[in-house]
């Protein structure tokens, strides 16, 4: 990752919440972390001064050229998806494309780089607000409405605002692997990864005690993982019925206890493939709530996209089995 020049661009009506996503990871220096860290810089994507959310104004040291040099490109929001980006930005998004280089977008970014058609065929996410548009205007996109954020590898896109976070905070984690990505996780005080879709923020009614029922039991299932739930007893832990329980899940969560639930073992035992303190594939699983291996590697491979054994000898340390 030496001389890996990370460049973030900057257009009037800037999101500035989004761009200070791209600089908090990119931007600042880290001794700490011993290593190599980025370069970065901020390119205008048209002459100044250039206004931003919040009223200020941004001025932009460098020119569309810089994504000549750049290794990642990341668009940090767009001002309008029903305004076509500058077509001196488009053909230099293709170009970095076509000589190799990362292109990753936030929120309503994603509508720059569709724009560019570096997207074509590749399936992608935006804000929840802006799905049904960007799959009507690019049907050749294969939008996924619920994901946080959609890695195709040399494209890289991510739902609204704070998701942004998480994909760069994953693009950190690919670049260096999870224990630096936790660090600079720490150090922005959130999470190294977040579970489950946007589904999850999409605004849906929710009686205010059925919704305190439903969170103090989540909270309780992180605490007690490797017990043997069944929807029947945490119904009865939540003092609901059953299909009362289904449904005022789907509400908090968008999804299925039973999926949420797996959901959550599979991201301690991802927390436990990294730990330095090396279990067994076997305790792994026990402690997750998995009781086996073999289920653990079946809804690990299903959720994570890769197997528990693949994931320990990228994140975490390899020991026997698995």
């Amino acid at each position: 990752m030496q001389d890996h020049l990370v460049v973030a661009l900057v257009y009037d009506r800037l999101c500035t919440f989004e761009f200070g996503c791209v600089t908090e990871l990119f931007a600042l220096e880290r001794p700490e972390l011993e290593l190599d860290w980025y370069r970065f810089a901020a390119c205008a994507v048209e002459p100044g001064p250039l206004r931003a959310a919040g009223g200020i104004t941004v001025a932009a040291p460098y020119s569309l050229r810089l994504l000549d040099r750049a290794a990642t490109i990341v668009v940090p929001g767009w001002r309008d998806a029903d305004e076509l980006p500058p077509a001196p930005l488009l053909k230099k998004i293709r170009a970095a494309y076509q000589r190799g280089a990362r292109l990753c977008s936030i929120c309503s970014g994603v509508f720059v780089l569709a724009a560019a058609g570096v997207l074509d065929g590749k399936t992608v996410t935006t804000h929840w607000r802006y799905a049904d548009k960007l799959q009507q205007r690019y049907r050749q996109l294969r939008v996924q409405p619920d994901a946080l954020y959609v890695d195709e590898g040399q494209v890289m896109t991510s739902a609204g605002s704070a998701a942004g976070l998480d994909m760069l905070l994953h693009l950190v984690r690919r670049d260096y692997g999870s224990a630096v990505a936790n660090r600079v996780a720490q150090r922005l005080v959130v999470p190294p990864h977040r579970e489950g879709g946007q589904a999850q923020f999409v605004p849906r009614p929710m009686l205010p005690d059925e919704g305190g029922r439903v969170a103090r039991l989540m909270d309780w299932i992180r605490a007690n993982p490797a017990l043997p739930h069944t929807l029947r007893s945490l119904a009865e832990r939540a003092a609901m019925s059953p299909r009362t329980l289904q449904r005022q899940f789907h509400d908090a969560t968008g999804m299925a206890p039973y999926e949420w639930l797996v959901r959550e073992r599979v991201a301690l035992a991802r927390e436990l493939l990294e730990s330095q303190n090396a279990m067994s594939m076997a305790r792994v699983a026990q402690t997750a709530g998995f009781g086996s291996e073999e289920s653990l590697r079946r809804h690990f491979r299903r959720i994570a996209l890769t197997s528990p054994g693949a994931y320990r000898k990228k994140f975490g340390v390899e020991v026997g089995g698995g």
